[in-house]
């Protein structure tokens, strides 16, 4: 036997295991998906269970406190649940689910909207840094970004999250806020600079 083939052998156990425990997710996922497609009450907990705390993790972003960020993620998983039959299989599952969260999200600002007055490009230049500000350079954790980036305004916050976070380009966040293609790019520079602002802030309290 050449080593070639012997060492194929030896692979062989290792390749049936993974193989074995991928299908053994998928079929996880696909036994959830359609028990919460005939409303199957152990399914959708084990639904939420599985996906809520990554969901979480982006509903908060989108927030500015934990309760505002825990009615988007339920808003979004009653939505996951109404229209779960309309998930295609053809991708990601969980990235069906971030999908909704985002739209709800952002369906939570429009709403919201007409409540907040401040209009993000009136804001004074003194309250942003300057873009050389190095920002690199800061100690600060990943507690400490997150408070830093759910203190943006809203407008700020909404277009830095879709772009950095979500990958949306400027033509499609455009699209969803109604605004210009240069309007989501100048705010997303302000937001940068704002952060830049926040972290400095942080860093010289330490």
């Amino acid at each position: 036997m050449s080593s070639d083939t012997s060492s194929y052998s030896l692979r062989q156990p290792f390749l049936r295991q993974l193989i074995s425990e991928k299908q053994d997710v998928l079929s996880v996922e696909e036994q959830i998906i359609e028990g919460c497609i005939a409303e199957n009450r152990k399914a959708q907990k084990m639904l939420y269970d599985r996906y809520s705390p990554v969901m979480m993790g982006i509903c908060i972003r989108y927030s500015k406190s934990t309760d505002e960020a825990e009615d988007i993620m339920q808003d979004g998983f009653i939505k996951v649940f109404s229209h779960i039959e309309t998930f295609r299989r053809q991708g990601s599952f969980e990235g069906w689910i971030k999908r909704i969260m985002v739209n709800t999200a952002l369906n939570h600002y429009h709403k919201n909207q007409k409540n907040l007055h401040q209009n993000i490009d009136d804001i004074r230049e003194n309250r942003i840094l300057n873009q050389d500000d190095p920002i690199n350079k800061l100690p600060y954790n990943q507690s400490q970004m997150l408070h830093a980036i759910r203190s943006l305004p809203d407008g700020y916050s909404i277009i830095f999250n879709l772009y950095v976070f979500e990958k949306y380009k400027h033509r499609e966040i455009a699209e969803m806020l109604n605004i210009s293609v240069n309007t989501s790019k100048s705010q997303l520079s302000k937001a940068r600079t704002y952060l830049q602002r926040t972290l400095v802030k942080i860093s010289s309290e330490q």
